[in-house]
This record gives C-alpha cells, structure tokens and sequence, in this order.
C-alpha cells in the first residue's frame, strides 16, 4: 500500500517503527513529488530498503525539535530545500520576501537563512558525531569557497561551516545511495573518501584518491579577485562526468576535496527513479495549513529529462546538474502520463513534458559521450558548434505518443524552449508541432539582452537568432491559423550591461513594440561564473576586466528603461537618459522613448551630449562606471 514517508513519531509507531535507518532534514515541506529533491532521496533510499523518516521545516531554534523522531539509527542527510535558503527569502534589491511557495499556506519563515547550516550545526548538538550528510542545490553551489552576494564577501565552504562529514553534490541518488551502503556496513564516514558526486575535508592534499588539480586558498580567493576568478572556471570547467578530476581548494590548515562528478543517471535508472511511488502530493498535514502552493505549478507536469548544455553563465544547472543530458524512455513517460490522467483532478490537461530545458533529449554531440564537454567552448554561443546535433525526432516522436493517450486532451511545453538550438534543426517538422499542438496562448523564451557584448557575458546566442526565430513563429501562426503570442525573459544589469546598454534593449524593445510585463534583475547566486564577474569586475574566461553595475540605484536605472512606457518610471527614464546623454530620445518622433518633460518637471542630471555609445556619457571606459553626479552609491547592492 503507498503511503507517505512519516514525519512524525505517530507516523513511525503506526509502520512498528521504532527508530529510523537515515533521517531526511529539509528547508522545505515534504511534498512527495519528483521535482521536490527530498522526495526522490527519500524514495530512493526506501527503494533500497532503508527505513526513512523525514523531518521537514523543524524549529531551529528550538533542539527539541531535532530529536522529535528519535536518533536515526546510521545517519542524517541534510538539504536546505528545493533552492537556496537565501534565494528563498530575498529579492534582488535584498528585501526580505513576504511568501515562500515551498512552505504550507506560502508562509515565509518556516527556515532560516542559511538553512543547511543552520540545520547542520543543530543536529551536531543533539546527536553528536552521528555520521552527518549534506546536500541539495544550496550545499551544491557552495561547496567551494564563494561568494555571498548577501553578505558580499567570500564565504568557505559549505562544508566547513555546516561541520558535516560528507557534502554531495549535482544530482545525488548514486552517491547516497553509495554512502548509505557504506554506512551501513560499518565503515566509519570519515573513511568514506572515495564516492564520486561529494566533497569531504582531509589534513593533507594527499588524501584524494582521483586525478587532481588544485586551485587557491580560501585565504587567497578572499583577498584577491583575480585569483577568485581563476579558480571559479577551474571549478566549472572540471565539472564533467568524463574529464572531470577532482578539485583541491585548501581551507586553513585543512584541504576541501572535491571528487570528480558522479556520472549521470542511465535512461534506465532515470526512469526507475521518476517511477518510485510517489503520491505526487503534500503531506495530508498541511492541508489544514493552506496546503504548498510550490506543489500546483508540476502537479500535472512530467520531467524527461536532466542536464542541459546551453550553459548560461548566470545559470546554475552548468553547476548542479552538469551540462550532460539524460532522458527517460518514452515508454517511462507515457505510464506516467496515464497515471496522471486517473488522479481525481485532472481536467485533460499536461502542463508541461520539460525539464531544465524542454527540447534537449540526446547529447549535444557524439564526441561528448566519449570526452566529455570541450573546454572553454559552448555548445550553442556565440554560434551553434559545427558538431552540434539538433535532432528533435525523438521528442516529436515522444509528444506525438502522449497526444493519443485516452483522457489528455492538451499537452502544454512550458519550462523552456532553447529557441536557437531550434533553429538548428532543418527538417522544421517539430516547430511546427510546437506551434499547432503544444503552446497555451504565449510561448515563453530567454534572449535576456540585445547588445551582443552582454549576451556574450550570458553565454546567449546574439540577438539576430531570437529575431529569426520570432519571424518563423509568427509565420508558422499564420500558418496554422493560431493567434499565440511570443513572450520573451529580459534580463537587467547583468555584468557587462552599461546605462548605454540599458538604453539600446529599451530601443529595440521600442522598436518591436514589446512592453516586458516582468524583467528579471541579474541575481548573484553562488557558484556561477556570472556571479564571478559581478564579485571581481573579471570575466573568468578571458580575465579581462567587465563593467558591473552595482549601484541600488544604477540597477533601478536600468530595470525601469526596459519598463518606459509605464507613467511611475518617468522619472527614473527622464533621469538615464539625461545621465546617459541621450535626451534625442525625448520627444515626439517614433524611436523616441518619451514625450518632453511636463510643466515643472526635472529631470535628474545633465541634458544634451552625444549618444551613448558614440563617445557620449553612457559608454564608460571597460571596468569603470559611467561618469554621474548624485548620490555616492552604496558597496553591493539579484
């Protein structure tokens, strides 16, 4: 009979538990689901044959409620939720959020900043030296020494400061389920050095059993950029299941060692994973509480896929998930479909059949299974590589199957169409699947920016493949009779992005008639080589020096020129384009992007100058700001 994990000593007592074998410690809710990362462990190691209690949310202020299910009986794995606690609880100006989708009722609060730490350092205190685990996207994405956009400086590892034995990273089901194995055996954890996919600490560089190579301290990274940024492509570049070796980062008197990745899962092992019981629900205990809102966005969606090589650069899945791709089978997908169509809910509708990007079901290329991914090389920016294989007949073959399923009436792709690897693919046969069967009103994509030096500092195609790519949609409409609109993601002040820059994607924004609804500001998260140029004003591949706009209110500056038309911006675009010397686009004419200023009204900084990107005040020299007067503005300010 399928049932929940237990999350309480009730729930134990009522399978004859008296104890636990591993005890799951989350930031989340338990939502027993397979895009939540506590479920598939937690299902994982059930499959295994493991006893499995998982303790969600608990008060870590209070170590009571660490002990609430008794000492597990070989170990406790520790993740602080389905994203970074940090990211969780604030928004890029660093303003604290009034919801979290992953909490019941969307409450905000239920962990604390840091939660894997947090988490961590409680359960050292109430059960002492039992063997400790941590994991998840936010132990992933620090698991060197890196920057805290938060705190704005270099924080140590995770590892250290969680004081766990053990930190896996990317997609962890080998490696607990390789840990776990040991564990039980009797191996003591601090022996357990030799697992690929995790990170340990050891008294001497000697201890690493894999090929290796070692980059600065945690001393040096503080202190100086340059070297910050040489070791972060370091730590990007060897995380690659084929090539990859491991990563020695010294920590005081002691040495992180990071193990080469785990090789991804099997197209076999990743359907068993995807198949587990899953009750594709929350925990009956919060429906009192409002239920999870986090659960409504993939009740009805289905995963095919891991991985993705597109590799943008303010991306974290290039760090988690690795660039590898591995599919499910199609036969995996169509159980799980027709499973889907059985729950009491369903009204005939998928919502989406995706993953970290929808359209990548093979490799990028052959050489990538036997060599890994190339070095200092994308597979899609600036331009799509010569080898690259953009066949998508097995996806079309895949969504054609699941149309014919009895009781779907619709299936939706939402999670993300790589738009220029589409373009790619000369047979045009999917896109015009895409079109007539699988979008619901508008379809979203990501050309994030139109100046081709900040797309290349994205490590997204230049703005000429979005272009192309919106002509042959409208085509394909109009072909087919469809009136679906073609949404796209903006990005503000990602580094390399000027006022000048701002200024030029407003104009072309202008120019194509679009008014963003929504614009993303460039966040810092940890790990990323994005983040790496933000923290140093170095891009990593090339060490040349990249300008950053930090300032609270240059961010501002730059957020409202992709909104102009909206009335409360005036201001603020009044202010850019003065401050950029581009008042030519004040006025009546239709490239302009504002009327002239109303009776009274005054505009911030100087008018006149020549146009930004002509010698004017908005093209600032490389790595320095633009020139403004105003207020001095504050050090850090996603």
């Amino acid at each position: 009979m399928r049932d929940f994990l237990p999350i309480t000593k009730e729930e134990m007592l009522r399978r004859d538990w008296h104890y636990c074998d591993f005890l799951l410690v989350t930031g989340d809710a338990y939502v027993d689901h397979p895009s939540f990362g506590t479920a598939i462990i937690g299902r994982v190691l059930e499959d295994a044959g493991y006893r499995v209690a998982i303790l969600a949310q608990p008060d870590w202020r209070d170590p009571a409620a660490f002990t609430a299910l008794g000492r597990p009986r070989y170990g406790v794995f520790v993740n602080g939720g389905n994203i970074d606690s940090m990211v969780a609880h604030y928004t890029a100006a660093k303003k604290r959020r009034h919801d979290d989708a992953y909490s019941p009722g969307n409450r905000a609060g239920l962990r604390p900043d840091r939660a894997s730490i947090v988490y961590c350092n409680k359960i050292r205190e109430v059960f002492g030296d039992i063997p400790l685990i941590v994991g998840g996207l936010e132990a992933s994405l620090r698991r060197f020494a890196h920057y805290d956009y938060w705190e704005d400086k270099v924080r140590r590892s995770l590892l250290f400061d969680a004081q766990a034995d053990l930190l896996t990273y990317g997609m962890g089901e080998k490696a607990t389920l390789e840990i776990a194995a040991l564990l039980v055996k009797g191996t003591p954890v601090r022996e357990i050095t030799g697992v690929k996919g995790t990170c340990y600490a050891a008294g001497s560089p000697d201890a690493c059993r894999f090929p290796s190579v070692q980059v600065a301290s945690f001393e040096t990274v503080s202190k100086n950029k340059r070297a910050y940024a040489a070791a972060n492509l370091v730590e990007y570049d060897e995380h690659d299941p084929v090539r990859g070796r491991a990563v020695i980062q010294p920590h005081g008197d002691r040495y992180l060692i990071a193990n080469p990745p785990m090789m991804p899962l099997t197209t076999q092992e990743l359907d068993h994973v995807a198949e587990l019981p899953y009750l594709r629900e929350p925990h009956p205990a919060y429906d009192s509480l409002g239920g999870v809102p986090a659960i409504e966005e993939v009740r009805f969606s289905v995963i095919h896929n891991r991985g993705c090589f597109g590799a943008c650069k303010f991306c974290s899945l290039a760090f988690h998930q690795g660039r590898m791709i591995t599919s499910r089978s199609h036969e995996s997908v169509i159980r799980e479909v027709t499973a889907l169509t059985k729950h009491p809910g369903f009204k005939g509708y998928i919502h989406d059949v995706g993953g970290p990007t929808a359209n990548f079901r093979r490799p990028s290329c052959k050489n990538q299974l036997k060599h890994g991914l190339c070095r200092h090389r994308d597979c899609l920016a600036p331009k799509p590589c010569p080898n690259l294989d953009a066949d998508h007949s097995d996806y079309l073959k895949l969504l054609r199957k699941l149309r014919e399923i009895p009781g779907v009436k619709k299936i939706f792709i939402r999670s993300g169409i790589r738009f220029d690897y589409l373009l790619e693919d000369k047979s045009g046969e999917f896109f015009a699947d895409l079109v007539k069967h699988h979008i619901s009103g508008q379809l979203k994509v990501a050309p994030e920016h139109c100046v081709g030096h900040v797309l290349d500092a994205m490590g997204k195609p230049h703005i000429g493949a979005y272009e192309k790519f919106q002509e042959k949609y409208q085509r394909l409409n109009q072909k087919y009779g469809k009136n679906q609109f073609l949404v796209p993601y903006l990005m503000s002040s990602h580094p390399g992005s000027t006022l000048a820059d701002a200024i030029a994607l407003a104009q072309w924004l202008n120019k194509t008639g679009r008014q963003p609804e929504q614009v993303q500001d460039f966040y810092p998260t940890p790990g990323t080589l994005s983040t790496c140029m933000y923290h140093t004003g170095l891009d990593p591949r090339t060490m040349e020096e990249i300008y950053v706009p930090k300032s609270p209110h240059e961010k501002e500056l730059q957020r409202a020129l992709l909104q102009w038309k909206r009335p409360e911006k005036r201001r603020l675009i009044m202010e850019a384009l003065h401050k950029a010397g581009r008042t030519d686009l004040i006025g009546y004419g239709p490239e302009c992007l504002l009327r002239p200023s109303r009776t009274g009204e005054k505009p911030a900084g100087r008018s006149g100058g020549a146009p930004a990107g002509k010698g004017g005040k908005g093209t600032p020299k490389k790595g320095k700001a633009p020139a403004s007067k105003g207020r001095k503005p504050p050090r850090g300010r996603r």
